[in-house]
């Protein structure tokens, strides 16, 4: 049976396109709680219990320990690891950060010069150090239905920029080559989730852990819809049990990776445009307030008025910033230790 290792074969594959198509999910999902208030149950959540955005989170988290776990492996040793981790998250919220400041100071804020810029810095500061976020600015979208939230989705980068950190630690202790550990740590995440229910961090951390587990059992794994559609079945069997949201996050980890590697060659065509995810994903929620702002008070309206400037700055995003700081590596490692640039 083919395995993922067969399936490894350079690009040839359609993550770009699953992770567009999940930062969209988030999207979409934002647009009841924030054209119709706190609380509003989408209609997706009433029939399998999470949130679409949730569910497309969990599919972001298990390419991402795949991925990422490829990454310190295939490294040329931990500097050129953390260098293109932080290259990765960094720039494009930096400058997403000074663009939502620059725009709500202004042309938007109603709060004094002193009180906004003050809290502005601070705004910068905290949200860039991915630990304790600040979600409003003084006189920034107060009276939305969805108040004081400027960018509620940057939530998710400290328990991503925590878990590339999990596995710099682990493979610098050459963990990953004990496999009885790799099965223990695996176990430990799901029994997690069975001691603390709901818990998102346990529920990221293990879709992560399952997508780093694939990777290193990357020879013996099968890449198989046949099986990806098993446990997809296993999970909506399990609903309502203690099972089920172990199997539901199987199911979305394994199948996520295998749909990447189905061979659809029509679909790589999208490759040649360039990875957009995460530009949607942190410009979605501020461009999502401005629709509510404007007056979207419906699903529908808020993702139709959204939607456009969203591609339009994910776009700018990743030819203006996030490709090229990408292609930065070398450079940034010669200014930080000071060695020569290998071509």
């Amino acid at each position: 049976m083919t395995t993922f290792q067969d399936r490894m074969d350079g690009r040839n594959n359609h993550f770009n396109l699953i992770r567009l198509l999940a930062a969209f999910g988030v999207l979409i999902s934002h647009a009841w709680p924030l054209s119709m208030g706190m609380g509003t149950t989408e209609p997706l959540q009433a029939l399998v219990g999470y949130k679409l955005g949730t569910l497309c989170v969990f599919v972001f988290f298990a390419i991402s320990g795949f991925f990422i776990t490829r990454s310190f492996d295939l490294s040329r040793d931990w500097k050129s690891y953390a260098i293109a981790r932080c290259l990765r998250i960094f720039p494009a919220l930096v400058v997403v950060l000074g663009l939502t400041v620059l725009v709500a100071g202004f042309l938007m804020t109603t709060a004094p010069f002193k009180e906004f810029w003050v809290s502005a810095v601070k705004y910068l500061i905290k949200n860039l150090s991915l630990f304790r976020l600040q979600w409003a600015l003084p006189g920034v979208f107060e009276e939305n239905i969805y108040p004081n939230a400027i960018n509620g989705s940057l939530w998710t980068l400290f328990h991503e920029f925590r878990l590339y950190g999990v596995v710099l630690i682990v493979g610098l202790l050459r963990l990953f080559d004990w496999p009885i550990l790799l099965r223990f740590s695996v176990l430990a995440c799901i029994v997690t989730l069975q001691v603390v229910p709901k818990s998102t961090g346990a529920e990221l951390a293990t879709c992560f852990a399952l997508g780093s587990a694939f990777y290193l059992w990357r020879d013996h794994l099968p890449a198989s819809p046949l099986i990806a559609l098993l446990f997809a079945l296993l999970a909506i069997a399990a609903n309502g049990t203690g099972a089920y949201q172990p199997l539901l996050l199987l199911a979305i980890s394994y199948g996520a990776l295998t749909l990447g590697y189905l061979p659809f060659k029509k679909l790589l065509t999208y490759n040649r445009f360039g990875d957009y995810s995460y530009g949607i994903y942190i410009y979605a929620f501020p461009m999502q307030q401005l629709a509510s702002h404007w007056g979207a008070s419906s699903p529908l309206g808020n993702i139709l008025i959204a939607s456009p400037p969203t591609i339009i700055m994910a776009v700018l995003s990743w030819h203006l910033v996030e490709d090229p700081a990408l292609n930065m590596k070398k450079t940034v490692r010669k200014w930080l230790f000071r060695e020569k640039v290998v071509a």
